[in-house]
């Protein structure tokens, strides 16, 4: 994928990008807890594999999967709901 930054086309580095960010331990432990929050939500019977719907950790915190923390959301919904990135 190409991206465009102030004018000069560069080339994306998936390879760069996991070893910098995807791979770091806490990375994945915060994908871990996304994970099982899911996986609960299944068992639960509040979302199923394919539906379109996304659980929301309502403090942003994906290691707090306190029942009260969560919720289902569309995906849209979801992805507007995040808070900035700096």
């Amino acid at each position: 994928m190409c991206t465009q930054i102030r004018g000069v086309m560069s080339q994306r580095d998936y390879d760069k990008e996991y070893r910098d960010y995807h791979a770091s331990s806490d990375q994945k432990k915060r994908r871990a807890a996304r994970n099982k929050a899911r996986r609960h939500m299944e068992r639960a019977g509040r979302v199923s594999r394919g539906d379109g719907k996304e659980v929301d950790h309502k403090d942003y915190n994906p290691k707090n999967n306190d029942a009260s923390n969560l919720r289902i959301v569309d995906k849209t919904t979801n992805r507007k709901r995040q808070p900035k990135r700096e």
